[in-house]
């Protein structure tokens, strides 16, 4: 009994900590736009969006705030790269802007 006890106060304690590391930082907007400009200035992302300008197509940069992502602990937001609604690329942001990740 006791075993089981601890074992359920330490998985909440892990979900507590998860649910911290996520949370909106208290900047006003200013997190959102910065995730989205992380994106968007990244060497090929930048090239590949005045490429597809030119093409004539409609580039959008989607902030999706759920669901959050965790890798190594760590929390991310979702960022999609579209062009005429297809999605090219799918980045990982976090919400202090300081890591961006991308997907295969």
């Amino acid at each position: 009994m006791r075993r089981s006890l601890q074992a359920l106060l330490l998985a909440a304690l892990g979900t507590a900590q998860l649910t911290a590391a996520c949370d909106y930082p208290d900047e006003g907007n200013m997190p959102l736009r910065r995730a989205v400009s992380r994106v968007k200035n990244l060497p090929d992302v930048r090239a590949w969006g005045d490429e597809r300008h030119k093409a004539g197509d409609v580039v959008q940069y989607r902030l999706l705030l759920e669901p959050k992502v965790f890798v190594k602990s760590n929390c991310y937001w979702t960022v999609e790269v579209t062009a005429n609604g297809a999605l090219w690329r799918r980045f990982y942001v976090s919400p202090d802007g300081k890591r961006v990740l991308q997907t295969p």
